[in-house]
C-alpha cells in the first residue's frame, strides 16, 4: 500500500441543494410506503406516530453531535474520522464497520424492494418459481427486477458524484411534490374516527411502540451520508453542520405526518386487508386509482433516492477504512478519470445484487439486523463527541452545540436504549436468522481487519490520519 495516496483526490462538487436532497432523500427512501400500514397496526395510529418522534428526538440529538463534528473534521469517512480521533483504531474500524452494515442492508433492502412495487404495478409479472424462503416463493422474473436496478444504480455510481447528485435532486422533488399532494388531501377528505385506535391493545402501549421504534433508526439512516461525502461538499464547514439538521428535522416530520395521513384515509379492517398502506390512501384521497399508482411511482422515486445515496456513503466509508490500513487496500482505489471508489462501489453492487435472491423476507431481516450496526454506530459517534469535547476544548468547530454535555451525553444515553430494544429479552429483540447476518458481517470485518493491520501497522493508519486532517482543512 502506498503512503502517498491522498483522500484529497476526491473532488468538492456538492453544492447546498446537491447536500440536502442526498441526505432527505436517503432518509425518507421506500420504507414508508411498504411498512407505514404495518407500524399503524402495531402500534395504533398515534403509537407510530409517537414512536417515530421518540425516535426523531434521539436521531435529532445524535445528529447535533454529527454536525459538530462534520464541521470540525470535513474529512471522508465521517465516523472513522471522529471514533479515530477519541478512541484509536480499533473504535474507529468497528464503528465504521457497523455503520456500513447500516448503509449496505439498506442498498440491499432497495434491491428487495423494487421487484415489490413492480409487483403492484404489474400483478402477475412474477413467474418461474425458483425455491421458496420463510413461505414466500421467489420467482425469476421477480429476481431478475432487483437486481437488474441493482446493475443500473451501481453503473451510475461508478461514473461520478455529480451524476449520481443530479439523480437525487429530481427523484426527491417528485417525492415531496406527491407527498404535499397526499397530506393536504389527507387533512380534508380523512375522518378523525379512523385514527381508532389511538395504540395497540393486544400489544400494549409501551410494546407497540416498541416494535416500531426499533425500525426507526434504519428509516432515519441518511444524515450521516453527509459526513462520508464531507471531501466532496463545496460548503462552507459550518453550512455542512446546519443542511445536516436541517435534512433530519424534515424527515422526522415526513415520517410522522405520513402516518396521520394513512389513519385519517384508512380504516383498521383497511388497514390490515392493505399490502401497500400509503398507496391505498392516496387511491382513497382522489378517489381514482391513478393516484395510488402516483404514489406508488412516488415510492420508486424513494427506492432510487435511498438506493443512491447509501451507495455513496457506503463506499466512501469503505475507502475512508481501506486508505488508512483497516481493510485491504484494493477496496481504497479511485478511478482515474470519475474520481469515484470504484471497488467499494462494486463491492457494494454485488451484495445488493445478491438480496433478491432471498426473497421478500429478507425486507425485514435487514431492517432489524441494519439497524442495530447503525445505532451502534450513533453510539460511538456519541461518546466521541463527549470525549473530543473534554480532550480538546480548543479544537475549532465552526458548528458549535449549545449545552454539549447535556446533548452528548443524551445522546449516549439514548443510544444504549435503543441498543437494548434489539438484545434478547426485549419484546423487539432479533430473531435469529437477523442475528446470524449481523453476526457473519461483524466476523467478516473483523476478519479482513486483522489481516489489514497484519499487513498494514497501525503506524500506517496514524500518518493517512494525519493527512486526511490536514487534506479536509485545505
Amino acid at each position: 500500500m502506498s503512503d502517498t495516496s491522498r483522500p484529497s483526490e476526491l473532488t468538492r462538487v456538492l453544492a447546498r441543494t446537491d447536500v440536502l436532497a442526498l441526505a432527505f432523500g436517503a432518509m425518507i427512501g421506500w420504507g414508508w410506503i411498504v411498512m407505514t400500514g404495518n407500524w399503524i397496526v402495531s402500534a395504533g395510529s398515534v403509537g407510530a406516530m409517537s414512536a417515530f418522534l421518540l425516535g426523531g428526538l434521539v436521531i435529532v440529538l445524535v445528529g447535533l453531535t454529527y454536525a459538530e463534528l462534520a464541521s470540525a473534521m470535513p474529512q471522508v469517512g465521517g465516523e472513522h474520522v471522529y471514533s479515530y480521533r477519541a478512541m484509536g483504531h480499533f473504535a474507529s474500524f468497528l464503528c465504521t464497520w457497523a455503520i456500513v452494515l447500516g448503509y449496505v442492508s439498506v442498498v440491499a433492502f432497495e434491491a428487495v424492494a423494487l421487484p415489490t412495487v413492480v409487483e403492484y404495478l404489474f400483478p402477475s409479472y412474477a413467474v418461474g418459481h425458483m425455491w421458496t424462503i420463510a413461505d414466500w416463493d421467489v420467482k425469476a422474473t421477480w429476481v431478475a427486477v432487483g437486481m437488474a436496478g441493482s446493475i443500473i444504480m451501481t453503473l451510475i455510481n461508478y461514473v461520478g458524484v455529480r451524476t449520481a447528485a443530479l439523480v437525487q435532486k429530481v427523484v426527491t422533488l417528485l417525492i415531496l411534490v406527491v407527498g404535499v399532494m397526499f397530506i393536504s388531501g389527507a387533512l380534508f377528505e380523512g375522518e378523525l374516527g379512523t385514527l381508532q385506535p389511538l395504540f395497540h391493545a393486544e400489544n400494549g402501549v409501551v410494546g407497540g411502540i416498541m416494535l416500531v421504534i426499533i425500525m426507526v433508526p434504519f428509516m432515519f439512516v441518511g444524515f450521516d451520508v453527509i459526513p462520508q461525502a464531507a471531501e466532496e461538499i463545496n460548503l462552507p464547514f459550518r453550512e455542512i453542520g446546519r443542511v445536516l439538521m436541517v435534512s433530519v428535522i424534515l424527515a422526522v416530520f415526513w415520517y410522522a405526518l405520513i402516518i396521520f395521513g394513512t389513519s385519517l384515509m384508512l380504516s383498521p379492517k383497511a388497514l390490515a386487508n392493505s399490502d401497500l398502506a400509503v398507496p391505498d390512501a392516496m387511491q382513497a384521497v382522489f378517489q381514482a386509482p391513478w393516484a395510488g399508482k402516483l404514489m406508488v411511482l412516488a415510492g420508486i422515486a424513494g427506492i432510487l433516492t435511498s438506493w443512491n445515496a447509501f451507495y455513496i456513503g457506503g463506499s466512501r466509508a469503505i475507502y475512508a477504512l481501506a486508505h488508512c490500513g483497516m481493510l485491504p487496500a484494493f477496496l481504497g482505489k479511485l478511478h482515474p478519470r470519475h474520481r469515484t471508489p470504484v471497488n467499494a462501489i462494486l463491492l457494494i453492487g454485488i451484495l445488493s445484487s445478491l438480496a433478491p435472491l432471498l426473497g421478500r423476507s429478507a425486507m425485514v431481516w435487514l431492517v432489524v439486523a441494519g439497524g442495530l450496526g447503525i445505532v451502534i454506530a450513533y453510539l460511538f459517534v456519541s461518546l466521541s463527541f463527549v470525549i473530543l469535547r473534554r480532550r480538546e476544548p480548543d479544537l475549532e468547530r465552526p458548528f458549535r452545540v449549545r449545552h454539549p454535555r447535556l446533548v452528548g451525553w443524551s445522546a449516549v444515553l439514548l443510544s444504549l436504549a435503543l441498543i437494548g430494544l434489539y438484545m434478547p429479552g426485549s419484546p423487539s429483540a432479533l430473531k435469529p436468522i437477523e442475528w446470524a447476518l449481523f453476526a457473519g458481517w461483524m466476523a467478516l470485518g473483523l476478519g479482513l481487519y486483522l489481516w489489514s493491520r497484519q499487513r498494514y501497522g497501525t503506524d500506517f493508519s496514524a500518518r493517512q490520519m494525519r493527512r486526511e486532517v490536514r487534506a479536509g482543512q485545505k
